[in-house]
């Protein structure tokens, strides 16, 4: 069987690949019409079109897409913003309109001010309260018989961090002096130091070479507080701060020790610092308690004219936690303690506090 050849012209290619390009055009065609769908979804979620993006029992945590959900989320956070500044607007509109009779200002709900009321809350004109302001360890301080000696020295082997810190902390303490331990255990110092006279001994503990603890022991008969520092900052690290502290006695400020333990640590803190400010010195110790904790800031008073004044921060900076309150010179074994920070109990109620 013969096998004969057929030509095929070159129309009928064209003619074939004329009919095959419309076909591309229309796959094209549907697939650029499907992005734009798309497109346009995604257009209508971004403006917030609440019917489409939000029903009735919507939740973002539903959204399995991280991205998506964030958006989401931040798109309900700035809606609950604009609601909240426009009834803040419409509720200053009915103040201004009402004029003297407009109703009071609503107060803030914070920690401090839905507090736990204390049983211990210390009242300053109480009479028991000023019987045992007189009769205390500290009352000789108050009443200007006896000025403060403070020995300040650091676990052994402390770090230069730890070392700065102490030389900072000396200067800002009048009458205070550094001395290294020497590997001593603090029941070979303590006798030392009620020979030469000295009415404190402040340890610096440190961990990786850093302060992270502090203990406050009154001499010769005690008590002994012992506190975990955090946030320490020495001048270096501190921007805008002033020249270094003068000789001149600082003012001293107490703030929110209102329980009978924060009163008696008040008293303990307050009495590093001779009662006499020299205010020609123009400088202020602050003792600040708030939540339990106590922030310690170092100022220095800048008089503008006779009616601004300001204030510049010389450092160092830190905060206290209390941990114990020990009778007595410090004894870790056998010491009686009047006060033990216990945090599974004590910090169960954020809004009950212990000083």
């Amino acid at each position: 069987m013969d096998i004969v050849e057929v030509p095929v012209s070159q129309d009928d290619n064209g003619k074939k690949r004329k009919n095959k390009m419309p076909k591309k055009k229309k796959k094209k065609e549907e697939s650029v019409s499907a992005e734009g769908a798309e497109t346009k979804q995604e257009e209508k979620m971004e403006k917030g079109e609440s019917a489409a993006a939000f029903p009735p029992t919507f939740s973002v945590s539903e959204i399995k897409n991280k991205q998506r959900r964030h958006v989401m989320f931040m798109k309900l956070k700035q809606e609950k913003r604009q609601q909240k500044m426009q009834l803040k607007k419409k509720k200053k509109k009915e103040r201004e309109a009402l004029g003297d009779k407009a109703p009071p200002k609503e107060v803030p709900k914070t920690i401090e001010n839905q507090r736990v009321y204390d049983e211990t809350t210390v009242d300053p004109d109480d009479e028991e309260v000023a019987f045992d302001e007189g009769t205390d360890e500290f009352s000789a301080y108050f009443n200007g018989l006896t000025n403060p000696k403070v020995l300040i020295t650091t676990s052994d082997r402390p770090r230069g961090r730890t070392v700065r810190f102490c030389e900072q902390l000396a200067t800002v303490i009048p009458n205070a002096h550094v001395y290294y331990r020497r590997g001593l255990a603090l029941k070979r110092v303590i006798p030392q130091c009620v020979a030469r006279n000295f009415t404190y001994l402040i340890v610096i503990n440190e961990d990786r070479k850093v302060p992270n603890g502090l203990v406050l022991c009154h001499l010769p008969d005690g008590p002994t507080a012992h506190f975990k520092v955090s946030s320490v900052r020495l001048r270096k690290e501190m921007k805008r701060r002033g020249k270094d502290p003068t000789e001149h006695f600082p003012e001293v400020i107490l703030n929110n020790f209102s329980t009978r333990l924060g009163h008696s640590i008040g008293r303990l803190l307050a009495a590093l610092f001779p009662q006499e400010p020299q205010f020609v010195g123009r400088q202020v110790a602050t003792f600040h308690n708030q939540r339990d904790f106590i922030f310690f800031r170092f100022h220095r008073y800048i008089f503008k004219n006779e009616k601004k004044v300001g204030i510049q921060e010389l450092g160092p900076r830190f905060t206290l936690k209390l941990r114990s309150l020990q009778k007595g010179t410090f004894d870790s074994k056998f010491g009686e303690y009047e006060w033990v920070l216990k945090r599974h109990e004590m910090d169960a109620c954020r809004r009950k506090f212990q000083l």
